[in-house]
């Protein structure tokens, strides 16, 4: 299998190692890519943003799979276009993208199909969102419609950062705060066929104990010990499968990858947010664990053959992934400094680039993110920390309470 992996941040380095190790691909071309996926991808530029350029790109290397890692693309079209050259792509439609492009299209989705989530306003002007505010109090969720790169929520008790959130994104999802641990869900999916990847748990505030503003996420693990033994099915049950139907009813089926964000609260589990694509930093350790070959999988689901595909398999123990950031992060990221100790098994890259003479030098926000497995949550937590201790880049940082609080039984479920 010929496959083009469109994408160059943290979760494509993931996605390209699992491509890499499965048998049937020979051929792995990356664009962009980043200086970790070189190792196992060779890189072609592309404006991944442009829908003709990739799929001329598809075309030119004979592509029998195209998996679109982020959700600009698929929002902008990218497989609607490859799919249109007779290409297989992993991926929704630009129509089914809107699950994420729009905050208020998916609430739509969610209360047509009955889909369990947080009661919303859509808010446009400062006098709706003053109302919404009001009417559900604090804490206040305030949501950007459109794409935000992870950041276009604000959770405060402060009504005026509230309101000032809003009157900067002008549309805007206001809802209810769900209290509960949360919970993303991986499902890869074919439109009608549904196979639940594990649940994992990022951190998307930046700072220890879930304190400062919300980030792409600073880290992850899996599985999750805490969980109900029922959730998975009763989210496919509830969630997943009402969905998928509902975007078959209106005539765009959802194709690729449905994440699930999912609070666990006093009353069962209730939809915070779909993705359309693989999460950052998730994918990093969900994508570790899975033994499966990945790029049969996502072919399955990108041809419709989902139904006939095996069970998945998995590695026993754990997974995690500690993200190393610029500093600055996330207001106003430094970047080109000088990076050594990357070059390491484990160590996945997010926003890095190389100088001609071989120079490692950060080139975003998150930089990169040390993932390791381990027989059990703890092993695998030390050493995700060992290779972040070997990481020196001026002025990074990193969160180090990952996965301390599941490591210590301390996650309750709300009664």
């Amino acid at each position: 299998m010929r496959v083009l992996l469109v994408g160059g941040g943290g979760r494509e380095h993931a996605l390209a190692l699992g491509l890499a190790d499965d048998p049937s691909v020979e051929v792995l071309v990356a664009a962009p890519g980043n200086p970790g996926i070189a190792s196992v991808a060779e890189l072609r530029e592309v404006d991944t943003g442009d829908p003709a350029a990739v799929a001329a790109l598809a075309v030119e290397l004979r592509a029998d799979l195209v998996v679109i890692g982020p959700e600009a693309p698929l929002v902008a079209g990218v497989a609607d276009a490859v799919r249109a050259k007779g290409i297989a792509a992993f991926g929704p439609s630009a129509e089914a993208a809107r699950l994420e492009g729009s905050k208020a299209f998916a609430k739509e989705i969610m209360t047509a199909a009955g889909v369990p989530t947080a009661r919303a306003y859509t808010c446009v002007d400062a006098q709706s969102a003053a109302e919404a505010l009001d009417d559900f109090g604090p804490p206040y969720v305030v949501k950007n419609d459109g794409l935000a790169a992870g950041k276009g929520v604000v959770v405060t008790d402060d009504r005026a950062i509230a309101l000032e959130h809003a009157r900067e994104c002008g549309r805007v999802v206001i809802e209810e705060y769900l209290a509960g641990p949360e919970v993303s869900l991986f499902v890869v999916t074919d439109g009608e066929a549904a196979l639940p990847l594990l649940p994992a748990q990022d951190f998307k505030r930046v700072g220890d104990g879930d304190t400062g503003p919300n980030t792409g996420g600073m880290g992850a693990y899996a599985p999750l010990p805490w969980a109900p033994p029922d959730l998975v099915d009763e989210v496919m049950a509830d969630v997943v499968h009402p969905t998928l139907a509902q975007m078959r009813r209106r005539g765009t089926p959802f194709a690729g990858l449905l994440y699930v964000g999912l609070a666990l609260t006093a009353v069962g589990p209730r939809v915070i947010e779909f993705n359309a694509r693989f999460g950052d930093p998730e994918t990093q350790v969900v994508l570790a664990l899975l033994e499966t070959p990945l790029a049969g999988l996502l072919h399955a689901a990108a041809t419709g053959t989902l139904a006939a595909h095996p069970p998945l398999r998995w590695r026993d123990g754990a997974a995690v992934t500690v993200v190393v950031a610029a500093e600055g992060y996330p207001a106003k990221p430094r970047t080109g400094d000088v990076i050594t100790g990357a070059d390491r098994a484990g160590v996945i890259h997010a926003g890095t680039r190389r100088d001609a003479d071989g120079t490692l030098r950060s080139a975003g926000g998150r930089v990169l993110c040390g993932t390791a497995t381990g027989t059990d949550l703890a092993a695998a937590r030390d050493a995700a920390y060992a290779l972040v201790r070997g990481i020196e880049l001026a002025g990074a940082h990193h969160r180090s309470d990952i996965a301390v609080a599941a490591v210590a039984g301390q996650i309750a479920l709300p009664d």
